[in-house]
């Protein structure tokens, strides 16, 4: 199976205009082959960008990419699990299931599974196959010897086996809103004060070291995962789809580089110094190689 390039979900919370502008630019300008959209941290900020959803979606699949919805991560109110049951059955779309409430309304349909649900053993995927996945997209923190496990019995199960190769890495969900408490809020009038922060909040602990990036509801890496210079060793134990979470930085020019990983044009390493230089926090590629996540160890 030729190797494909996932672009996930925005997680950020950005401006209608802006949100619109980048799946145009991605429409048009990035070489991918599936583009996941909707809003999965907070179901709140799902009106801002409503009105320009159906045209992000013909400008993309007018390129030729495959496009999917994603189920929201966590729906804890009874507004929140109706909004995620919306997606889930949109009849439009193919689904992202991200959280198992979506996967229990997906049972026996074709779907996507995403990065948020532990997907951590065979028994797990095989359990997610027979329901109706068609691919998974395992968790950022897994190192290399459980993802070549579970390519493997993917590839025995038919199912394809997704890696995050790009992007903070998603760490935590919470009911609790953490922008909103840092600037003095209550999460149910928060202001959208996340809105701020197009790349996330940094988070420095009582010495300064930075250590995490905040979200709203979410918490993410400090660093940006990179597997540039892995992608070989993954394709090799089986892994056919890599996926790319926006970020504010350029993503055409991201996706370009993988893509040329991706076709053997250009050398994974090179392409994580370059990603080094173009973005403002460190590399991060630890959990993979079994390491603290925050850690960067340059592939032999």
């Amino acid at each position: 199976m030729m190797p494909l390039l996932t672009l996930g979900p925005v997680l950020f919370n950005w401006p209608a205009d802006r949100w619109r502008d980048f799946y145009f630019r991605m429409a048009d300008e990035a070489p991918l082959d599936t583009v996941i959209l909707g809003e999965i941290v907070c179901h709140k900020r799902a009106p801002f960008f409503a009105d320009a959803m159906e045209a992000v979606v013909a400008r993309l699949t007018a390129a030729g990419k495959e496009v999917w919805f994603a189920s929201p991560i966590l729906a804890g109110n009874d507004r929140e699990r109706a909004a995620m049951r919306d997606v889930v059955t949109n009849g439009l779309l193919p689904v992202e299931a991200n959280d198992m409430g979506a996967l229990a309304l997906l049972a026996g349909q074709p779907h996507a599974v995403g990065p948020f649900i532990n997907t951590y053993n065979e028994a797990t995927l095989a359990w997610l196959a027979g329901r109706g996945a068609m691919s998974v997209s395992l968790p950022a923190e897994l190192p290399a010897s459980s993802v070549a496990v579970l390519a493997k019995a993917g590839a025995a199960l038919g199912l394809a086996v997704e890696v995050q190769v790009f992007g903070r890495a998603p760490l935590a969900i919470s009911a609790r809103c953490y922008h909103a408490r840092a600037h003095g809020l209550h999460k149910d009038g928060c202001q959208f004060v996340c809105g701020n922060d197009p790349d996330g909040m940094p988070v420095k602990t009582l010495d300064g070291q930075s250590f995490l990036t905040v979200n709203g509801t979410q918490t993410l890496s400090h660093g940006y995962l990179c597997l540039a210079g892995e992608m070989e060793r993954l394709a090799a134990m089986g892994v056919s789809r890599f996926r790319l979470s926006p970020q504010a930085v350029d993503m055409v020019a991201v996706a370009a580089a993988f893509r040329a990983v991706l076709a053997g044009q250009r050398d994974g390493r090179d392409v994580a110094a370059e990603l080094g230089r173009l973005v403002e926090a460190p590399l991060e590629n630890g959990f993979f190689h079994n390491l603290a996540g925050a850690a960067y160890a340059a592939e032999a």
